[in-house]
């Protein structure tokens, strides 16, 4: 357990502190910046594994910057990297249980979008699907990122 020193008590915090111990500080201190929502919705909606494929988004993420992002996301335990069976100096991107967990979350900001943003009729589809299905819908989605991203049967994880 980290201890959560204040500086104003004399004493500097160490750095691997969190700014404060509130859900939403602690979620956001993982995925709040402009950018790994983004490669996260990659990962589950598009079907993008490889670094080169997350280059290619609408959003032109830079690669140094995705690079970050995806180090930061494996090092959070959301996602892994492993070696592409294909190709030697390529690595595979998939969704831990911890990853595939968010997508309730990302159906809230897609529905949440849909409601006061200018969303794009092509591009809100799924956020479209996902809203009208609700939580039965995310479950089965959930179950079929078990099943590419773990390698979980789909009908055994549809139950959990």
């Amino acid at each position: 357990m980290v201890a959560y020193c204040k500086q104003s008590a004399g004493m500097i915090a160490p750095p691997d502190a969190h700014r404060s111990l509130c859900p939403i500080n602690l979620a956001l201190e993982v995925f709040g910046d402009r950018w790994t929502l983004l490669i996260i919705r990659d990962l589950m909606f598009a079907g993008k594994r490889h670094f080169r494929e997350f280059l290619q988004s609408d959003e032109r993420i830079a690669s140094n910057i995705l690079a970050d992002r995806l180090n930061m996301l494996v090092e959070q335990g959301i996602v892994t990297r492993s070696g592409d069976p294909t190709h030697k100096q390529k690595a595979v991107y998939s969704l831990t249980e911890r990853g595939i967990a968010l997508l309730p979350v990302i159906a809230q900001i897609g529905s949440w979008s849909r409601r006061f943003l200018p969303v794009s009729e092509e591009l809100g589809v799924t956020a479209a699907e996902l809203e009208a299905g609700g939580p039965g819908l995310w479950d089965e989605w959930m179950a079929r990122l078990r099943s590419e991203h773990l390698g979980t049967p789909a009908a055994a994880s549809a139950g959990s």
